[in-house]
């Protein structure tokens, strides 16, 4: 198996980063660095991509998009429109998929910085100061990870939490659960900061629960800590998550919504679909896939150099996965009455 640039820098016994500055920007990096990354590299018989062309053109390029997930519906969204904007631009995309694993995605975004004309980078697990080093000089646009140096597309959750805590909150909930997703996901981070101001804005009590992985079993995993909580309703960090906590609590037979009120974030084609219908949180990954190549093609094409974060809204959607606490609409309707 031909060297990899991670082998070229444990060799080298420097950052990835490190590396791969020595051959995109080796005017960045001090002499002695430099001067490891080139005999380490030349001793494991390692051979960098060719240099980019500085004649490439922001139409009809190779532009490459990274995802965590192919798997997960959402990703799929976001990479369908990508796709769509590209062909409408006779750019050639190329996707990879990094398995939600922080080393694949530095092998993956330094292999393909050097041999693309631009790279889209959606939820990352790495932070965005290293994403950017590793691409070196190649525009990047990060999706779902916030920079002030680099283009960002951003779901803002701020429109779509606040609407479903005022919704939970008359419907009696006054003790919420918050089902996390990944360590190393900025939307997990984003949207548990969010949950706390509205909690504490509310009123109500909330239980930001630990880490799980951002799959129906980790929704699984999590329903039993969500049920010994003792919360009526949890908010689950997308729909694949809220979908595990449904099926665990099924399992542990706790009734949805009856016992429990459980909402997602995503608004998946599934969620309509499921039994009972999920409650969620609409993000437009559709429009995110659309945008961060249009910031891409401007980046890539000299339009401009200052770099711009977008933020998307988002929006609750009510379906039978949320209801009344037990008894509420009977104290409402005498207090009305009253």
């Amino acid at each position: 198996m031909a060297p990899t640039l991670t082998d070229v820098a444990k060799r080298a016994n420097v950052a990835l980063s490190t590396a791969s500055r020595a051959f995109s920007a080796p005017q960045r990096l001090g002499p002695e660095s430099l001067r490891k990354v080139l005999e380490a590299a030349e001793e494991l018989g390692y051979e960098p991509a060719p240099p980019r062309s500085v004649d490439m053109q922001a139409d009809t390029a190779t532009v490459a998009v990274v995802v965590p997930d192919i798997a997960n519906p959402v990703f799929g969204t976001f990479v369908k429109a990508a796709q769509a904007q590209g062909w409408h631009r006779r750019q050639t995309i190329v996707l990879a998929d990094t398995a939600f694993d922080p080393d694949h995605e530095r092998e993956v975004i330094a292999h393909l910085s050097a041999r693309s004309a631009g790279l889209v980078v959606c939820s990352p697990r790495l932070d965005a100061e290293e994403v950017l080093a590793l691409c070196g000089d190649t525009p990047v646009v990060l999706v779902n990870r916030e920079t002030t140096t680099a283009d960002c597309v951003l779901a803002d959750a701020t429109d779509g939490l606040r609407q479903a805590f005022d919704y939970l909150t008359a419907l009696g909930h006054r003790h919420i659960a918050y089902a996390q997703g990944s360590q190393h996901s900025w939307s997990n981070s984003h949207r548990v900061d969010l949950a706390r101001a509205q909690a504490e804005r509310s009123g109500v009590e909330l239980d930001v629960l630990g880490w799980q992985s951002e799959t129906v079993a980790g929704g699984t995993a999590a329903a039993a800590g969500v049920i010994a909580s003792g919360a009526s309703a949890v908010i689950a960090h997308n729909d694949l998550v809220a979908l595990g906590v449904i099926a665990g609590a099924r399992q542990l037979g706790v009734r949805v919504p009856d016992d429990l009120s459980v909402m997602g974030i995503d608004d998946m084609p599934l969620a309509a679909t499921a039994h009972p219908s999920l409650t969620s949180i609409a993000v437009p990954m559709d429009r995110a896939g659309s945008l961060s190549l249009e910031l891409l093609a401007q980046s890539m094409s000299g339009e401009r150099r200052e770099p711009r974060t977008l933020r998307l809204p988002t929006q609750l959607v009510v379906r039978g996965s949320t209801g009344p606490v037990v008894g509420h609409a009977r104290s409402v309707a005498r207090e009305q009455h009253a």
